[in-house]
């Protein structure tokens, strides 16, 4: 006979996998609207920027704190609220009719979406029996790899084909569906213990240290990273936050984010190697699209289509790696898909300006199949010795770090991508003087050209040089992405000395009733 505790366990996943997909979703979709934006509501584009980061911002505040947030109000009440939240945020971001609106409404909206990660992946963790927990968190996973690369193709095409109030206004229906069944379904944890007192100061030191990172990172390189006062500034505050707030929350008995669950040393490792993951995932889902756009000419929707086969490939992945939860060491998974990714790496490392959007096909397919054999497996041992009474704790800064990390190496790779950009433009310039016998015949062959379609021959020769300029811009970037590319598979690779520390590469053998 099938326990009752179970009896509803897929309508739970498909309940709070919605909800985090929109959540993800709204991470990136706005960026293809920003040009309309900015038309409709006036704004500049450092002004347009906080819809973005405002976001984000309030996002990352609230994971780590998404934990003891559930105990207090009810794992049911809390996550039911903040997609209500969510989506109420998002009718009236539809609705805005000025910045200062749309970015408050933004804030709010991602004040409701920091629950959405940690909680959910919690709750999957009860909402199957011990030898089907990773078949829920599969079916997580795929609305966390998913949400990246679907939310610019859908924010584009929404732009294309009605107006960016739309990209807010397509979530209400979604988040209603989403909220009815969390309400109906999910019961509270019964690991769950309610805090006596809230820890204001511990609240307040965390929302100046996530704040100031996360400000840092999205602001950075527009000003040149240290180089600036503010940018000095900012990680000076958020350093000085962040040992202080690690101080009061272990000195105290009720604190607003539990360290304390960082002891084990399955769950620390695991935690860094997520944010490595992070790093690189989402460096990569950042460059990726600019490289298709900007120098092959894809718009917004082809580049979607472009990654929809590496996505595909990653949900049924991980959908096998879900069947095979518990039967398996997670650490050869682990490394087959690094590698894989690093592989997938080098292969777009090799793309040219003559390289056509299909031949990021095998690449991402091999891309997709290395983090679907990573991303199971990887969440299945992280938890492996934590209890259930800490596993709320531990999924939230398990997701907190995935988070920064991903935004680490959004601000790694920018960075990085206009340096090296800069870096092989003057190497590749420097043998292009005005006595070098290939660049004068190069120069020739292209004002000739242009003469013979009955362009003056003065003004042929100008614009031959304007297309020599372009032409070694362009290839500039490719190599810079090239370099990109294998930085962030190296990266991915490097970190796998971390799972030596692991006691055990299985995941979990009890379930919430056995679990003590």
């Amino acid at each position: 006979m099938s326990d009752p505790r179970y009896a509803h366990k897929y309508a739970i996943a498909i309940a709070v996998t919605l909800a985090t997909v929109l959540e993800i979703i709204d991470t990136s979709i706005v960026n293809v609207a920003i040009p309309h934006m900015m038309g409709n509501l006036g704004a500049t584009i450092d002004e347009i920027t906080w819809v973005s980061v405002g976001y984000i911002i309030a996002n990352v505040i609230v994971i780590p704190m998404s934990s003891w947030l559930s105990a207090f109000f009810g794992r049911k009440r809390y996550l039911s609220a903040s997609i209500a939240l969510f989506v109420v945020a998002s009718f009236f971001c539809g609705t805005a009719d000025s910045l200062g609106s749309l970015v408050f409404w933004r804030v709010v909206q991602g004040t409701g979406g920091g629950a959405l990660l940690s909680t959910s992946q919690a709750t999957l963790f009860e909402a199957f029996p011990p030898d089907e927990v990773a078949i829920g968190q599969a079916m997580f996973g795929i609305g966390v790899m998913a949400g990246p690369t679907f939310g610019p193709t859908l924010g584009g095409w929404i732009t294309d084909n009605y107006n960016w109030p739309w990209i807010f206004f397509i979530n209400v229906p979604i988040g209603i569906v989403a909220f009815l069944m969390v309400v109906t379904y999910v019961r509270d944890s019964v690991h769950q213990v309610r805090a006596k007192t809230v820890d204001f100061l511990g609240i307040a030191l965390l929302a100046v240290a996530i704040g100031s990172l996360q400000w840092m990172l999205e602001r950075g390189e527009r000003f040149d990273w240290f180089d600036s006062r503010f940018v000095t500034g900012l990680f000076a505050t958020f350093v000085l936050s962040t040992v202080l707030l690690i101080w009061r929350e272990l000195t105290i008995d009720e604190p607003i984010i539990d360290f304390r669950v960082l002891r084990s040393r399955q769950l620390t490792t695991a935690v860094i190697f997520a944010g490595m993951l992070g790093l690189s995932v989402f460096g990569g889902v950042f460059v990726l699209p600019i490289f298709l756009q900007s120098l092959h000419g894809l718009s917004a929707q082809q580049t979607g289509m472009a990654l929809l086969p590496g996505a595909v490939a990653s949900a049924l992945v991980m959908a096998a790696t879900g069947r095979f939860r518990g039967k398996f060491d997670a650490r050869p998974s682990i490394v087959v898909g690094s590698f894989l990714f690093l592989y997938s790496q080098i292969l777009l490392s090799r793309m040219t300006l003559q390289s056509g959007a299909e031949e990021t096909f095998l690449p991402l397919i091999y891309r997709g199949l290395g983090l679907g054999l990573i991303f199971v497996p990887l969440t299945a041992a992280a938890m492996a010795d934590t209890s259930f009474r800490d596993l709320p704790q531990a999924t939230a800064l398990y997701n907190l770090m995935r988070q920064l990390g991903g935004s680490l190496g959004i601000a790694i790779m920018a960075t990085l991508l206009g340096r090296f950009t800069e870096g092989n433009r003057a190497i590749l310039t420097e043998h292009m003087g005005a006595i070098d016998i290939a660049t004068r015949a190069r120069v020739d062959i292209l004002a000739q050209g242009l003469a013979a379609r009955g362009v003056n021959l003065l003004v042929a020769k100008q614009q031959a040089l304007a297309i020599l300029d372009r032409q070694v811009a362009a290839q500039s970037s490719v190599i810079a992405f090239a370099r990109i590319y294998l930085l962030n598979g190296i990266l991915l690779v490097c970190s796998l000395p971390l799972l030596l520390f692991w006691r055990t590469g299985k995941g979990r053998t009890t379930g919430p009733a056995t679990d003590h």
